[in-house]
């Protein structure tokens, strides 16, 4: 006796379509609901296959565990919408106008929002001191801030309004306040054997690569409409809103962070009479940090100095056979490169010999805009902008290197804070001088050698004595 046949079996038996015309139909939708999925699958594994080997890289050597995978996720984000804001500034204050126009609002700008920075900025660095524990709430919420300032500019650029100031400078300062936070939270997430040189490393070289990847795609955005890459920016900054709450709880923890001193402090301990020393910050670490903050604000000085003066001759000048955007694109990607390259190579040195690595660096610059003075012209421009950026990075991690080597824990937030002050400022002075200068390429140039010399040979002598002195007290192990 045959057993009775399921439904499922009755349809795999080969009925004639004409005596199911239901089963037609369900065999049809199913064939194409299964081609949908199949082409959705197709789309969705490039995607994710890009996530997942992101994530097996950002959480690499403990990363993952120690949850700096997260911080160099976040940092990404970050950079990324940090990028899709200034592709929207730029267009909306450099490239609509001619370049008498541009200068003006280019010179509008940088007053506007840097000068009452300057007030602002020294503010972050104690404040964020006294909020220890809500370290991921701090992030979230300069996150935050900028997606919805984002929204603001949108407006404020499509109708001209001078909203679009203000809202600049609370996106300036909120990125600030980011950074000085994300200083603080990197030493709490640290993996085992790994220095905190190695840490930053990898956490600027993520921002990094994310800002090369959302640059174009916010020129792409521009090209459906000015508001575009401040939508990108808007839905990039949320994102990184959640983000900032998938930190582990421990960077909220200030356990331990008021008891570290420096060695040089430790005679002072007591101070005259008994009496306990003064708060201590970058004037009682002694001359490394100090050197190194001017000879790096002196390579900061050239960044910005390069970016505008270069920014407004290759519009007027371009690069031999090439647009005037082309010419700006081929020396942005320049200094991105010189950049990256100045990370890798930090991660690599780690913390060897800052001092050294900060003097050998700016000298290296100072060749190099030296040359590109004498002999001008167009590889030299090129090369000048990736060395500078090279060196710009490479000085900068030697010199967070000599800020958690001499620097107390308690204050070296406000460290951090203070010494990004300075170099924002050197850059916005540089970048004042690009904007005031003829548009004459030897000249300019010399002008750049002239401030990375002001700047590298004070520090020189004091440097080298102090890496000498550090040597002494503290010889590597044989």
């Amino acid at each position: 006796m045959a057993a009775a046949r399921t439904p499922q079996e009755t349809a795999g038996l080969g009925e004639p379509e004409g005596l199911n015309g239901g089963s037609s139909r369900g065999s049809g939708s199913g064939r194409f609901g299964g081609s949908v999925r199949a082409v959705g699958r197709a789309l969705r594994r490039p995607v994710t296959g890009m996530v997942r080997g992101i994530r097996r890289v950002t959480h690499a050597h403990g990363a993952g565990e120690s949850g700096l995978g997260k911080l160099i996720e976040l940092h990404a984000v970050n950079g990324a919408g940090d990028v899709m804001v200034t592709v929207a500034l730029a267009s909306t204050v450099f490239f609509s106008v001619p370049t008498d126009e541009a200068r003006g609002r280019v010179a509008l700008y940088l007053a506007i929002t840097m000068a009452p920075f300057t007030v602002l900025a020294p503010v972050i660095g104690p404040l964020l001191d006294r909020l220890p524990h809500g370290r991921r709430a701090a992030m979230a919420a300069a996150m935050l801030a900028r997606a919805l300032l984002a929204l603001i500019i949108a407006g404020a650029a499509a109708s001209g309004s001078l909203e679009l100031y203000p809202a600049a400078l609370g996106v300036l300062v909120a990125s600030k306040a980011y950074g000085v936070v994300r200083s603080a939270v990197v030493p709490r997430l640290l993996p085992p054997r790994f220095s905190l040189v190695k840490a930053n490393s990898r956490v600027t070289l993520g921002g990094l690569l994310a800002t090369g990847v959302a640059a174009p795609v916010g020129a792409g955005l521009h090209l459906l409409g000015p508001r575009w890459p401040l939508y990108g920016a808007f839905v990039i900054f949320v994102a990184g809103t959640f983000l900032s709450f998938s930190l582990p709880p421990k960077v909220d923890s200030a356990k331990g962070e008021d008891r570290a001193l420096l060695s040089a402090d430790e005679q002072r301990l007591h101070g005259p009479c008994g009496r306990p020393p003064r708060r201590p910050g970058l004037r009682t670490v002694g001359t490394a940090v100090t050197h190194a903050l001017a000879a790096n604000a002196a390579l900061r000085c050239l960044s910005g100095f390069l970016i505008f003066f270069l920014a407004f001759l290759l519009r007027e000048h371009p690069l031999a056979g090439q647009s005037a955007a082309v010419s700006l694109g081929i020396v942005g990607v320049a200094a991105g490169a010189g950049n990256a390259l100045g990370t890798a190579v930090g991660a690599w040195l780690r913390s060897r010999a800052p001092e050294i690595i900060v003097v050998t660096v700016v000298a290296i610059v100072l060749g190099a805009a030296v040359t590109a003075a004498v002999f001008f012209g167009a590889f030299l421009v090129t090369c000048l902008a990736a060395i500078a950026g090279f060196g710009q990075a490479l000085a900068k991690l030697s010199l967070d290197a000599l800020i958690q080597r001499d620097v107390p824990e308690l204050v070296r937030t406000s460290a951090f804070a203070r010494s990004e002050t300075l170099l924002q400022m050197a850059w916005v002075f540089g970048g004042a001088i690009g904007i005031v200068l003829p548009l004459n390429g030897v000249l300019g140039l010399s002008v750049g050698a002239a401030i990375v010399a002001a700047g590298w040979i004070p520090t020189v002598r004091g440097l080298l004595t102090s890496a000498r002195q550090n040597n002494t007290t503290h010889p590597k192990p044989t």
